[in-house]
């Protein structure tokens, strides 16, 4: 696998050792903490003979060898390494030479530090966006998972599921954020583990649930205070962000956060920096950031319920995970796994399932996703005796949540109208009875036991109205 270019060092090639010096003070403030320094451009393509870098700042006005051979040099034999001119020359033909040679951008010394920090920065984004697009392709024309066992806690056989896996090794090893979107019960915290596995960071995972937290209580959980700063602030609390050093910072609920909380995460997100509570200076965060949440943060953002600017720091990687209903193959393998699970809690032997029952509960919408499913799984083996598993506690919870989802008639249209809107006129008792048979049998998959637990009826009558639907012989 390709490094992304945020993990690999920052080269400075100049020939004056108290430049080398503040450059590489400057980055490190910054937090680009991985700088080499080369005082002897002779010196240069050896050392890169012997490793990669993520961006060269080049002085042009050098003893032995000059900066413009050098660019020219490496241009030729390592281009996939950027290059940077740093001089004190502000000629603009000398400056369009080096640009057609190949360099990234041009900067005349003195150099204000906060252009000279950008100007870093943005090349190691490009870089590293220019890898991982490298490597998406690679992982997309490739079926396999260069890391299966971070993926095994997250039950599927779904090809969604596997390509979603696949694009994750990708963006694991960039520093950009990450937002995590799908329904409540997709497991998104399982996702978020699976990343912070994949980028092999040395800190650990932080969780945050976000959700009902003002922006006082945001502010002290992630960013802690100092002595003082508050009633009650007896002694100063570090935060969860310093916990976070080095690792990954996942915030679930993200869509709940209020306006202060997020201007305060846009900044951390910006410039890699936060205030304490009750503190005038900055430190500093090298804590990846993963975020997740169950809303539509587009429709939050037209409604002016999230920033935009926010959104779109954010959403630099967006995993969305598919509901239940959309892997419908999910279901038996799930099915098996949270029975067996149950079975081993409850101290039982695993029951055998009813072929029946996958049908069933394919036929379910699942607005609780695999948590509602589990939860229907472990009621159903706590009820269990003996022999094959029993439907009857997953049809009632079906029956009672087709009811309830049912449109209240105050709210909506008069039936009748809705009726002659499906039909074009007002249907027949028949035609709607043999509509609903069709539609319980197509979602039943042909299977009439699952098609009657859906209309309410017995077997035996659901076979006698199909038997009255059937033509006489003959036509």
């Amino acid at each position: 696998m390709v490094p992304g270019c945020d993990t690999l060092p920052v080269l400075l090639v100049d020939d004056e050792p108290n430049i080398l010096f503040s450059s590489r003070t400057i980055l490190r403030s910054a937090g680009i903490r991985e700088v080499e320094t080369c005082d002897d451009s002779r010196l240069v393509m050896p050392l890169l003979a012997k490793r990669n870098f993520g961006v060269i700042v080049l002085d042009l006005f050098m003893p032995h060898v000059s900066g413009q051979e050098l660019l020219i040099d490496i241009c030729r034999k390592y281009p996939h390494i950027p290059v940077l001119i740093m001089t004190a020359s502000d000629e603009l033909e000398l400056a369009v030479q080096c640009m057609k040679s190949g360099a990234h951008d041009y900067l005349v010394k003195p150099v204000d530090k906060t252009r000279f920090v950008t100007s870093v920065q943005r090349i190691l984004e490009l870089c590293n966006l220019r890898n991982e697009v490298h490597l998406l392709k690679e992982q997309l024309l490739s079926d396999q998972l260069e890391h299966p066992e971070v993926f095994a806690p997250i039950i599927t056989c779904s090809k969604k599921m596997t390509a979603i896996f696949r694009y994750m090794e990708v963006i694991a090893c960039s520093r950009q954020p990450i937002l995590i979107t799908g329904e409540t019960g997709v497991g998104k915290e399982l996702f978020a583990t699976a990343i912070h596995q994949l980028s092999r960071l040395a800190g650990k995972l932080v969780c945050v649930n976000v959700a009902g937290l003002d922006d006082n209580l945001f502010s002290d959980t992630l960013f802690g205070h100092e002595r003082g700063a508050f009633t009650g602030a007896d002694r100063p609390r570090a935060g969860l962000i310093s916990q976070a050093a080095g690792g990954t910072l996942f915030l679930d609920e993200i869509g709940d956060l209020g306006e202060a909380s997020q201007v305060k995460l846009l900044r951390l997100l910006q410039e890699g920096e936060y205030y304490p509570i009750g503190s005038d200076v900055p430190r500093k965060s090298d804590a990846r950031v993963v975020v997740a949440t169950n809303k539509n943060l587009q429709q939050m953002m037209s409604k002016e319920q999230f920033r935009s600017d926010l959104y779109y720091r954010l959403c630099a990687h967006h995993v969305h995970i598919p509901p239940l209903r959309e892997r419908l193959e999910d279901i038996p393998v799930l099915l098996d796994y949270f029975v067996t699970r149950a079975a081993r809690e409850f101290h039982k032997k695993p029951p055998v399932s009813n072929p029946e029952l996958s049908r069933l509960l394919g036929s379910y919408a699942f607005p609780g996703n695999v948590r509602e499913l589990q939860a229907m799984v472990y009621d159903a083996v706590a009820r269990h005796q003996s022999g094959v598993l029993s439907m009857d506690s997953f049809k009632s919870v079906i029956c009672r949540e087709k009811t309830v989802q049912l449109p209240s008639p105050d709210r909506d249209r008069p039936a009748a109208e809705r009726l002659r809107t499906l039909f074009g006129r007002f249907p027949t008792l028949r035609e709607m009875d043999r509509l609903l048979i069709m539609a319980a049998m197509d979602l039943a998959r042909g299977n009439q036991g699952v098609a009657s637990t859906l209309l309410g009826i017995s077997r035996q009558a659901l076979n006698q109205r199909l038997k009255r639907q059937e033509p006489p012989d003959g036509r």
